[in-house]
């Protein structure tokens, strides 16, 4: 895994998986089954680009499985021991293949680099096994930049990847799946147990693929649309009529049925309609 929460001490777990140890104040945990990695590599689709930047690859046992692929890698690090690592022991390797096209280490924090350096602004795919502290944060990045991303898959915490793929109705739906799903196509694929990591996090992990629709095009405003969504599930227990007081003065005295439910119950569809709405009466 890559970047995690700062703290003021650089506390190492006793851990360690090829020579590079495991840090807990970049939330690392090493994945060490190679099943399950050359799994994970193997879910990429690839239709629209063979542009990949993998975040956080540590150890590189996911890596090695990725550059056995014909795509342009780049794999991105905040962990200089990793990228000392990956450049020392995989990247000489890498240069003798004939299938892979590029292979590039570099370092950088995903949630503050500028995303516009990679790939000459072309497509790109991304892949990776996240921090649980900052995975939604990569999620939301991701959907600022969906007009490049055509798809995104990876390992998260389970609670966070259901959360991500979950249906109207479930009690875990909610921002994230509809953000995402207005945009994606939201799939969750299997469950990875806490002990194929070095060292083991206390929860189990999940793995997600989500590919993007054809058209991005939601009918609204999309700025409107995340107020909308974020304000609305932020007091899920109320119906829409009262949690979005705060948003929109005129919802309350609106008499559309909409504004009787809760959040919950409404499919993204919905809340575009919803949206759209409250634009017209927007004060």
């Amino acid at each position: 895994m890559a970047r995690g929460k700062k703290h003021t001490s650089s506390h190492r777990s006793k851990a360690s998986s090829q020579g590079v140890q495991a840090k807990k104040h970049l939330g690392q945990h090493f994945l060490k089954d190679e099943h399950i990695a050359q799994k994970i590599a193997s879910i990429l689709v690839l239709d629209q680009s063979n542009n990949v930047l993998e975040i956080g690859p540590g150890t590189g046992v996911m890596t090695k499985y990725l550059v056995e692929q014909p795509i342009d890698l780049i794999a991105m690090d905040l962990d200089r021991e990793s990228i000392d690592y990956l450049n020392r022991e995989l990247k000489p390797l890498v240069d003798l293949k004939s299938s892979i096209n590029s292979f590039e280490v570099i370092y950088g924090d995903f949630l503050k680099f500028d995303l516009d350096q990679l790939f000459t602004n072309q497509q790109f795919a991304i892949i990776g096994n996240f921090p649980y502290n900052i995975s939604s944060q990569i999620v939301f990045k991701t959907l600022e930049h969906k007009e490049r991303i055509p798809e995104f898959s990876g390992m998260f915490q389970k609670e966070v990847a259901k959360r991500i793929c979950a249906e109207p109705g479930s009690k875990t739906y909610g921002i994230l799946s509809v953000l995402v799903q207005a945009y994606y196509n939201a799939e969750y694929l299997f469950t990875v147990p806490p002990g194929v990591f070095n060292p083991p996090p206390k929860v189990d992990s999940g793995v997600l693929r989500l590919i993007r629709k054809d058209h991005l095009d939601l009918g609204c405003d999309d700025r409107m649309f995340f107020k909308v969504v974020k304000t609305a599930f932020n007091q899920r227990r109320k119906t829409l009529r009262n949690s979005l007081k705060s948003l929109i003065p005129n919802a309350i005295v609106k008499e559309d049925a909409i504004f009787d439910k809760r959040p919950e119950a409404l499919g993204v569809n919905d809340f575009v309609s919803l949206t759209k709405i409250l634009s017209d009466d927007t004060i």
